[in-house]
């Protein structure tokens, strides 16, 4: 049970309410009108707790639960315990999402302004929003309804924030056009230089190239706390819509992100690269600049990827490779050593 300090739950609810929600099917011998009053791990949930079975290298936990119901595939339905009711669904993780997300919604923004915030006269906020205390907004900057701006966040000059955006403790916004519902985590950086310059060899200088492109980010994105997003140095910075970036990644300057991409921890994408939808790139990758990455591609954990990689490829392996590739030169590599 999550720690009501931190958390407030809703429910209970029904097990119809939550087939409904799920969009599964209860099983025949569950009571629809059953209530559960939270959702909990295999091996810890309860007789009045929901639970999911997704991976059939769990099926030990599955058998020995104490859920009260559980999410699962019709294939699996015969692992699990006969006292346990039953969801049906062939994506018990994404039926669990939306039934986790029932019993713990997103808390409501509560409309205020701290005092100590610092708000320009020129910049406009919306309607129901929540400043914490020593926020900076600049001036002529544009934030829309219903928004949160965590405590020593900075909206920059001429920043414009669209609707149900949250803005994290400490984040520093410039030179972007932020959609709706996008969540910026503690820590994000958004708008900065991009690392952008020219060599004088006789001078024995570097000459900075001023970066005049933007951020935007599309509706619907999550930045994970402490990452990094240059500004464009002439063409924009492009975060796709529904696009997920975990904490501690540097995205570089012109780099575009497609629909839906996950950029995993410590990643780091440099500028003119582009990716298409749903594109992977796991944690610790990092992709050199001017590649395109087609849609759906996946980059393993810890790829330097150095080359343009095909729509749908997975590679691994520093210079990253196909996959299969990767994985015979890992296994030559053990036979010679062994021989030896």
């Amino acid at each position: 049970m999550a720690d009501p300090r931190f958390f407030d739950r809703a429910g209970p609810f029904s097990l119809a309410t939550l087939a409904e929600l799920a969009g599964a099917t209860l099983d025949a011998n569950a009571d629809p009108e059953r209530e559960m009053v939270d959702v909990g791990p295999l091996h810890t949930a309860g007789a009045e707790e929901i639970s999911f079975f997704d991976n059939r290298r769990y099926g030990d936990s599955l058998a020995a639960s104490a859920a009260g119901a559980c999410l699962i595939r019709d294939a699996d339905t015969g692992l699990a315990p006969d006292d346990m009711a039953l969801l049906v669904t062939e994506t018990p993780y994404l039926a669990y999402a939306r039934v986790s997300r029932a019993f713990y919604p997103v808390p409501p923004v509560e409309p205020g302004i701290a005092t100590t915030a610092a708000i320009d006269p020129e910049a406009t906020i919306g309607p129901g929003c929540r400043v914490e205390p020593f926020a900076v907004i600049g001036a002529r900057a544009s934030i829309g309804p219903r928004c949160h701006i965590g405590p020593h966040a900075v909206i920059g000059q001429g920043v414009t924030i669209g609707e149900d955006v949250r803005v994290g403790a400490g984040c520093s916004l410039g030179h972007c056009v932020v959609g709706s519902r996008v969540r910026l985590f503690a820590g994000v950086r958004v708008g900065e230089d991009g690392f952008g310059f020219a060599t004088d060899r006789d001078a024995g200088d570097h000459v900075d190239i001023p970066q005049i492109g933007r951020v935007l980010i599309e509706d619907d994105v999550e930045i994970g706390a402490n990452s990094t997003i240059d500004r464009g140095a002439g063409p924009d910075t492009v975060i796709g819509r529904g696009t997920r970036i975990d904490n501690l990644v540097q995205i570089g300057h012109n780099v575009v992100l497609g629909r839906g991409c996950i950029v995993v921890a410590q990643a780091g994408i440099s500028g003119s690269t582009i990716l298409g939808d749903f594109a992977v790139v796991a944690a610790q990758g990092g992709v050199a600049g001017h590649l395109k990455i087609g849609a759906g591609a996946r980059i393993a954990a810890k790829a330097g990827v150095m080359r343009d990689v095909a729509e749908g490829e997975t590679v691994a392996g520093a210079p990253a490779v196909p996959i299969k590739e990767f994985f015979r030169r890992v296994a030559t590599l053990s036979r010679l050593s062994e021989r030896k």
